[in-house]
């Protein structure tokens, strides 16, 4: 006589494997969280130290350069137009033929380009985690969006240390043709480099947004804009009660899928701190400006400010908010 389990110990078999399932499932998802996190912080590490080098063969200089190179685009999709080619329509927004994208621009919003041949990897500067906000839309096989061809979803550079040109195809009268850095541009201007912000992680942006004064065409300098309340709105989760609208507190997922902010640092090295604790080394824009706060420093996206307040009232090197260099 053959022997079979009976339905009552098929039930329990199923009911003991679906308890295994529920309480290992949530491990699976945290280890794989886990692995996530530890990729982001290595390769924000190989960022750093990339950036580091290349100011090592440049006299101490931190990247800030502007141009326009054919088929360099970070985005392999657009390189495949003919040698001899002229660059232009792809390296300013659009043009009457409907070209452009700014995918073969060479400047600090394609910043990873600077570094590239110290990396020797393009897919190093996108994060694990966090979902591109640009695509790869084309129009007769070139970019048609504003930002096609950039990687904005993962590394951002801190261009109010580094500086940055937009003096490709400019005129000396072109708002904003040099941002001078308020340290001087250099690894050795920067005060404290252990505690001073390189690179972060951002959702939104790949440069960290500076705050430009005076606010004037052509030469200008750039300072951070370490504004606690637009970085409270930008790792908070929106619709709240907060100075610009967040629910403080309460980390949103898509922007800090790992609830902790995890910061390059000038002297190479990489730290995950938590998102207060990030805040909290933020002045607030009264102890920044000296004024009240201006709703144009809350929206993401927007990668300058300038203000009619002067210049910032903490000044560079000061040692009282060290990790924006302040």
């Amino acid at each position: 006589m053959k022997k079979a389990f009976t339905l009552i110990e098929l039930l329990v078999v199923i009911a003991i494997i679906a308890i295994l399932a529920a309480i290992l499932f949530p491990v699976f998802a945290q280890a794989k969280t886990a692995a996530k996190k530890a990729v982001s912080l290595s390769n924000q590490k190989q960022i750093g130290l990339a950036i580091i080098m290349y100011a090592g063969d440049y006299d101490d200089m931190y990247p800030e350069q502007d141009g326009c190179t054919l088929n360099d685009s970070l985005e392999s999709i657009y390189n495949v137009q003919p040698a001899g080619t002229d660059p232009t329509p792809w390296c300013q927004n659009s043009t009457s033929s409907g070209l452009g994208g700014y995918a073969f621009r060479d400047n600090h919003y394609a910043w990873q380009k600077w570094v590239v041949p110290y990396t020797k990897s393009v897919g190093l500067f996108s994060h694990p985690a966090i979902t591109a906000l640009h695509g790869t839309q084309t129009k007769n096989g070139v970019p048609t969006g504003l930002d096609q061809g950039e990687i904005a979803n993962g590394y951002a550079l801190n261009i109010a240390l580094t500086g940055s040109l937009n003096t490709w195809h400019s005129t000396a009268n072109t708002y904003g043709t040099v941002r001078s850095s308020f340290t001087g541009g250099t690894q050795t201007g920067v005060a404290s480099p252990a505690e001073a912000m390189l690179t972060t992680e951002l959702w939104f942006e790949p440069v960290v947004e500076i705050w430009e004064y005076p606010d004037v065409k052509g030469a200008t300098t750039g300072y951070p804009a370490a504004f606690r309340e637009h970085w409270a709105a930008q790792f908070y989760k929106s619709g709240g009660t907060g100075a610009c609208g967040e629910q403080d507190g309460v980390a949103d997922s898509s922007k800090t899928p790992f609830n902790v902010v995890p910061v390059g640092y000038a002297d190479g090295h990489v730290k995950a701190m938590a998102v207060g604790d990030f805040l909290g080394k933020t002045p607030t824009f009264a102890q920044y400006t000296g004024g009240s706060l201006d709703t144009y420093a809350c929206p993401a996206g927007a990668a300058y400010y300038s203000t009619s307040l002067g210049a910032p009232q903490i000044a560079a090197g000061a040692g009282q908010f060290p990790l924006w260099g302040l």
